[in-house]
């Protein structure tokens, strides 16, 4: 529970409109937002002398840990794995994220791989270059999406948003999570951490494996060959969450070897991904660049989460999308930020 506070200066480096920032000057008032260029380091410095709250573009960093005053951070950002360091939680920082702003739009993109992958839209795509009237052996003996199991790890905004469509697709819908919560009415078996599951029941049973949990210590390299070992050679593993979770060697080997049937990646360790990584050149890999076209109303879902978020600092209650110790990451990784 966040203890009730009372705001009295802001700073807004985020890239809004004139009219989206007219909104986080109304949502703040009567507390004066100061607005810079998240490349004004002078100005930056000068606000964080004295601000309590900052909305920030990017991921806060040892400036924000050592404003005297600052109480707390929003990022608006889905991924907050780089903000995520100890010292967060030692100073009590409070971080937030805009976590749930594009998550339909992220669930979309999973479905844009689980389709490429069950229809071998590569293999569709050669065979078109080529002027080939079916020329893919074997392919009547493809199966859809339809009656297959989606298992899905990691049941957050994306996680639900995909168990949504999987469920549209008449997929049987499998989920891991971390906490013993409630699943939404589109999973048909949860397992979860804090009750002892581990993963292993959903890589045995499912057919697409979606990773769509956050990075830390704890699910760093979660995904490893033993892991890949446990899926179906018919199945296919999906990440769209953040590229350390999958131990990136062993998922080439396993494609390599045939172990799985297909994966797909919008994420990696490193990004961005070096021309020579293996990955590049792995069969049956589809990639793309960490890069989802973005909702309509993306800004405003985050100005939303913004507001309803000043109203709870400003009560004392619990903030959305907040950083707990559980999500501390050691590792600074050089992927960017979610949506």
């Amino acid at each position: 529970m966040a203890r009730q506070q009372e705001i009295r200066s802001v700073l807004a480096t985020v890239p809004y409109s004139e009219a989206e920032l007219d909104q986080l000057r109304a949502v703040f008032a009567p507390a004066p937002v100061t607005v810079a260029s998240a490349r004004d380091d002078a100005a930056i410095a000068e606000a964080l002398a004295h601000v309590d709250v900052a909305v920030i573009q990017g991921d806060l960093d040892q400036r924000h840990v050592a404003a005297p005053n600052l109480r707390w951070v929003h990022c608006d950002h889905a991924g907050l794995t780089r903000s995520a360091m100890p010292e967060v939680f030692e100073k009590g920082l409070l971080v937030t994220g805009s976590a749930g702003r594009s998550a339909a739009a992220l669930a979309q993109h999973v479905f844009f791989f689980a389709l490429s992958l069950a229809f071998d839209a590569y293999g569709l795509h050669d065979q078109h270059r080529r002027h080939v009237w079916r020329g893919l052996e074997d392919y009547d003996a493809r199966l859809s999406l339809w009656g297959r199991t989606m298992g899905i790890i990691g049941l957050g905004h994306t996680g639900a948003e995909v168990a949504k469509l999987a469920r549209a697709f008449g997929m049987r819908v499998l989920a891991h999570r971390r906490r013993d919560v409630p699943a939404p009415d589109t999973v048909d078996r949860l397992y979860c951490a804090e009750l002892g599951d581990t993963v292993e029941p959903l890589l045995r049973e499912s057919d697409m494996v979606v990773i769509a949990a956050h990075l830390s210590d704890e699910t760093y390299h979660l995904i490893g060959a033993p892991e890949l070992k446990l899926m179906k050679r018919t199945a296919c593993l999906i990440n769209i969450a953040r590229g350390a979770i999958v131990d990136e060697p062993a998922l080439v080997a396993a494609l390599e070897a045939g172990v799985i049937a297909g994966a797909a990646s919008d994420v990696f360790e490193t990004e961005p991904l070096p021309p020579d990584a293996p990955v590049w050149d792995a069969p049956r890999m589809i990639i793309t660049p960490h890069m989802t076209p973005r909702l309509p109303d993306r800004t405003q879902r985050s100005i939303d989460v913004i507001t309803e978020n000043v109203r709870r600092y400003r009560a004392g209650e619990a903030l959305l999308n907040a950083l707990e110790p559980h999500h501390v990451f050691s590792r600074r990784a050089s992927e960017g930020p979610t949506a």
